[in-house]
């Protein structure tokens, strides 16, 4: 499962730099797949690819988010998801519209850093 920012969220940034897939960005900013990982390319939902260096549109323009592709609950890397440990209003949340086993967690992990 991913974690998401709820609307709680009070912009302190705290979660940002303890994501280590680079899955968290302020709101209004353009993210990347590529940001924070090894992927070139990237396969998505409809089987095309499309270069991991592209820009996309901020999910959120008011707070922090998350993007769920690239979420893993930090799943090999650490015990617990770390925006969550550090998050000082409790908004880093599991997402239950993106429910990942383990498994999954720790595929998405290696893909992306290779």
């Amino acid at each position: 499962m991913a974690i998401m920012i709820t609307d709680e969220c009070i912009n302190c940034g705290a979660c940002e730099p303890e994501c280590p897939n680079t899955a968290i960005y302020e709101g209004g900013m353009e993210w990347s797949w590529a940001g924070g990982t090894s992927l070139t390319e990237v396969e998505l939902e409809d089987g095309t690819t499309e270069d991991a260096n592209k820009l996309q549109d901020p999910i959120s323009d008011e707070f922090y988010y998350i993007v769920s592709g690239k979420c893993t609950e930090c799943t090999g890397f650490h015990e617990e998801p770390q925006c969550a440990a550090v998050c000082p209003v409790d908004c880093c949340v599991p997402d239950p519209d993106h429910e990942e086993t383990e498994e999954v967690l720790l595929s998405k992990k290696e893909k992306m850093h290779v």
